[in-house]
């Protein structure tokens, strides 16, 4: 404390209270293509080389991606629940993931990818998606899903298996939570409450599959 903040008990009030608001606020996002503070609600681009996801302010979304073989994809931002989609469970064991957790994605070919998040990241699987092609490839949402921007987000984790289209980044987000709350060899307590909390976010955000805008 200075001379002049002990002579004058407001301004020493005032001080403080500027000094706990500065220490509660988090350092604002920012665009990482040009540096500029980001809304709450910014677009989001998948640089196709990297498959990295950007966070972007609107003019660079603008900028980059209305070019014809660019370098980055403005990812979509629709989130549809399937309330009438589910794979079987043994279409699911033939798919031989090692957890309840898994986004698909549709390659720019036509052929199928599937992912699931782990401790270190997202995890792409190598096994055949038969299973796909006979449950999912003629789905009336599905066969609308954007090429490499959209994926098929299941959760069968716990309780009833859902279902969600959503943009890449919701996927990315998602593993993010894992890699963050994992601990120790099983995930820790902590974990699935995490897991759980994400899906009722993404729930209470999606539409119905029949209330879905097509792209």
């Amino acid at each position: 404390m200075n001379e002049s903040e002990a002579r004058n008990p407001a301004a020493r009030q005032g001080l403080e209270a500027l000094r706990r608001f500065t220490r509660t606020q988090p350092p604002a996002e920012r665009c990482e293509l040009c540096g500029a503070t980001l809304e709450a609600e910014h677009p989001h681009l998948l640089e196709w080389k990297t498959r990295r996801v950007s966070c972007a302010c609107r003019a660079c979304a603008l900028l980059f991606c209305d070019q014809q073989g660019g370098r980055y994809a403005r990812l979509p931002q629709r989130v549809a629940r399937l309330t009438d989609f589910a794979f079987s469970d043994v279409d699911w064991e033939e798919m031989m993931l090692p957890i309840g957790l898994a986004f698909f994605i549709r390659r720019e070919g036509g052929s199928m990818a599937a992912f699931y998040p782990s401790p270190a990241g997202v995890v792409e699987s190598l096994i055949s998606l038969d299973s796909w092609t006979r449950t999912a490839g003629a789905h009336p949402v599905l066969t609308t899903m954007e090429p490499e921007l959209e994926a098929l987000l299941v959760n069968r984790v716990a309780g009833e298996p859902q279902y969600f289209l959503v943009p890449l980044d919701e996927c990315y987000r998602l593993a993010g939570v894992i890699r963050q709350q994992w601990r120790g060899l099983s995930g820790g307590p902590g974990l699935w409450g995490a897991v759980a909390s994400f899906f009722d976010e993404l729930r209470r955000r999606a539409r119905p599959t029949g209330q879905v805008r097509y792209a």
